[in-house]
Formats: C-alpha cells, structure tokens, sequence
C-alpha cells in the first residue's frame, strides 16, 4: 500500500518536472507579468481602470494573432482577479528598462488618460496598446 502511494507520488512528480523542463526549453513562448497601481483612471481599450491592475502579455498567443494581453483587477489581500480587457499589442523595439514602464496620453476627448504602451521590466521590447475610438 504504501509503496503504491510512493509510486503515485513519484509519477506525479515526473510528470510535473517534465512540463517544467519543456516549458523552459528553446522553443517555449514564456508570459510576462506585472502588478501595477493606477493612482488615477486610466482608459484602456475603452474600459477605464484604476487600483491594482495585473498585466499578463503572452507571446504564444501574440504569434498567433489572438489578443496577447490581458489586463485583470487585482485583490492584493487574496490574489483574486478579474479579466477586464484583452488586446493585441503592437510590439516596438526599444532599450531595455530597469523597471515596469507604463506610459499614457491625455485623451482630451473622454477627459481621462490613456494608456498608449507598457513594457516590461528589463525587456526590449514594448507593447502598444492600439486606440478605441471613444
């Protein structure tokens, strides 16, 4: 009994170790992420955020045209979230910064600032968030 117990653990293991190694390989397609406070409303594709805000970019899905990133609420308290917009980027090139970048441009319009790119900490590559007329 106990062996068989042992066993099942092991091959738990395996098969989690074995994802793990594959994820990490040459051809993996990694997400990035970032927790980030927005002081003040900002607009997002049309939706308006503001407090704790996760930003997931997903490369697999951007090599596939599908919306690569996604931006959620945030609780700080439990880790809870809640999808509130999905976009395609528009990937720029640019140095590398020490931290999370988010910049934004005041949209004279809806009388808020939106959110025109954000990159990564120590990433070269920005993701411009393309514009929803409002």
């Amino acid at each position: 009994m106990r062996a068989r117990i042992l066993l099942a653990v092991l091959l738990v293991v395996v098969v989690f170790a074995s994802g793990s190694i594959a994820s990490t390989g040459p051809h993996a397609k990694p997400q990035q992420w970032a927790i980030v406070n927005f002081t003040e409303p900002i607009a997002v594709q049309g939706h308006f955020l503001m407090g704790p805000v996760l930003i997931v970019h997903d490369d697999a899905r951007m090599e596939k045209g599908e919306p690569c990133t996604s931006m959620y609420r945030f609780d700080r308290a439990d880790g809870s979230r809640k999808l509130e917009v999905e976009f395609v980027c528009v990937p720029e090139q640019r140095e590398a910064c020490e931290t999370t970048t988010i910049s934004v441009t005041w949209n004279q319009r809806a009388g808020v600032n939106q959110l025109t790119n954000y990159q990564f900490a120590g990433d070269p590559e920005a993701h411009g968030v393309p514009w929803v007329r409002q």
